[in-house]
């Protein structure tokens, strides 16, 4: 299924009114089954679905390894996944049953907000980036972005490997892009713990825990953190990094990881 759908719209210019094309970006329901059970559905964008479903259950730790991973397969009309894997089936039970309908676009849902209960240890990666890669990097991020630059309705994630290697997420949903950028980069086995993540929109609880369930120790975004964010960013000593942008960048947590 194509991501982009063109119709036909009235549209004012000044005192000039006319009717042209525009682009805009499609939105489906993917459902998402494992061992023939459907375990869940988002809201996205129809591209990239794989890396998507891959991102979203290692992001809940239902998957813990892509070795763990038989098959997968996008059926003909674009609208499911279908996953064979070794699964944790309790935390599938406990995303069934504690799931939280999250702060991103669309209805999609996580165990992994209560920073209490999240399953996961703090982040030892001792990588650093200096501040200049990194405000370098957030100022290229948009241009490398096809369906945000054809329609300026997506949300979008990139993981920076090095200058030769990244991977591009975008989605309607923010959360989405995470999974995607990221399922795209554990498909092909990179290291997440050398790497940084910048995401186009701001840093709340469910986008701070994705980064940590994956073990990427540095989160950058142009906009700003919530508190929890900041909370559970501290909590897991993953590197949090807000407002980056022109020379400016704000680090709320796990600063020994950036360099001036």
């Amino acid at each position: 299924m194509e991501p982009l759908f063109t119709t036909q719209i009235l549209k004012y210019k000044g005192d000039e009114v006319f009717t042209c094309d525009d682009t805009l970006v499609r939105e489906i329901k993917l459902e998402i089954f494992v061992n023939d059970e459907k375990v869940g559905a988002l809201m996205a964008t129809p591209v990239d679905e794989k890396a998507l479903a891959i991102g979203y259950l290692m992001s809940e730790n239902i998957i813990a390894k892509t070795q763990d991973i038989k098959s997968i397969e996008l059926k003909d009309d674009g609208m499911s996944i279908h996953i064979k894997a070794k699964i944790d089936k309790k935390n599938l039970a406990k995303l069934n049953a504690q799931g939280v309908v999250i702060s991103g676009c669309g209805r999609a849902h996580t165990a992994n907000i209560d920073p209490k209960s999240i399953e996961a240890s703090k982040i030892v990666s001792s990588i650093k980036f200096s501040k200049n890669e990194i405000l370098k990097q957030m100022s290229e991020f948009y241009t490398q972005c096809e369906l945000y630059e054809k329609t300026g309705c997506v949300h979008t994630a990139k993981l920076f490997v090095n200058e030769n290697v990244f991977f591009i997420g975008e989605d309607i949903a923010q959360h989405n892009t995470i999974d995607k950028a990221l399922g795209k980069a554990r498909l092909e086995g990179i290291d997440l713990s050398q790497c940084f993540l910048m995401v186009s929109g701001r840093l709340s609880s469910e986008m701070v825990a994705k980064a940590i369930m994956h073990k990427v120790p540095i989160l950058v975004s142009r906009t700003a953190p919530t508190c929890l964010g900041v909370m559970i960013a501290r909590k897991f000593n993953l590197t949090l990094c807000g407002f980056a942008r022109e020379n400016k960048i704000n680090i709320y947590s796990g600063e020994s990881r950036i360099y001036g």
